[in-house]
């Protein structure tokens, strides 16, 4: 399989703390050019990630109108490589959060669960999770150690709140750490307030809450 296009951009400050972010649909590395700056994190480097699949200018993780099985499991195993490699690159696990949204979403949780490693933390945006029984048996020994934090919109019309407000009660049974919180807002970020949460999760996961300007 052909590596996945990934831009790194550094952090401001001497650092090997990670943010992998995955776009969604139709999107690219370029529309998430703004996340260092909105985040304030000087001490976070960050890679940004095209999907595999063009689609209408950008590009896709999977197959959105049809049979998204195989594009998941195909990008699955491109992610796992790509975080493997990062951490070849001196980017140790506990200092890698993975996360994305909407259909990246999806990925990062599909992934970062199956990890064999615990990360330091699992993000997810807006998004839904593939096949939840078989991801929590295929989950990695490590699966419920790692955090999570998924976001979503009450309003949201592209993947409907109560299908994944079920999906995440179901996990939570399962034994999966997943810190959940609801927004008033569609298919997008909610600004500076769902921001300040996403900020917030990354910074527990090192005790740099006191450092966040």
């Amino acid at each position: 399989m052909k590596a996945l296009h990934s831009e790194l951009i550094p952090a401001e400050e001497e650092s090997k703390r990670l943010l992998i972010m995955l776009h969604g649909l139709g999107d690219s590395i370029e529309g998430y050019r703004w996340v260092p700056e909105a985040f304030n994190l000087p001490w976070l480097n960050y890679l940004l990630v095209n999907a595999p699949d063009s689609y209408y200018g950008g590009y896709s993780w999977y197959d959105f109108a049809g049979d998204m099985l195989p594009g998941v499991v195909r990008s699955r195993g491109l992610l796992l490589e790509l975080v493997a490699a990062q951490e070849k690159k001196g980017f140790a696990a506990k200092d890698i959060v993975l996360g994305g949204f909407s259909q990246g979403c999806l990925m990062s949780i599909d992934v970062g669960l199956r990890y064999p490693k615990r990360l330091a933390g699992i993000l997810g945006i807006s998004g839904y999770v593939c096949e939840p029984e078989k991801l929590v048996r295929e989950m990695s020994a490590c699966g419920k150690e790692q955090r999570i934090l998924m976001t979503h919109g009450t309003r949201d019309p592209m993947v409907p709140f109560a299908r994944v407000k079920e999906q995440v009660k179901f996990l939570r049974a399962a034994g999966i750490n997943i810190e959940w919180h609801e927004f008033e807002k569609g298919h997008t970020i909610a600004g500076h307030e769902e921001i300040d949460v996403i900020r917030k999760f990354i910074c527990e996961g090192w005790g740099e809450e006191d450092r966040v300007k």
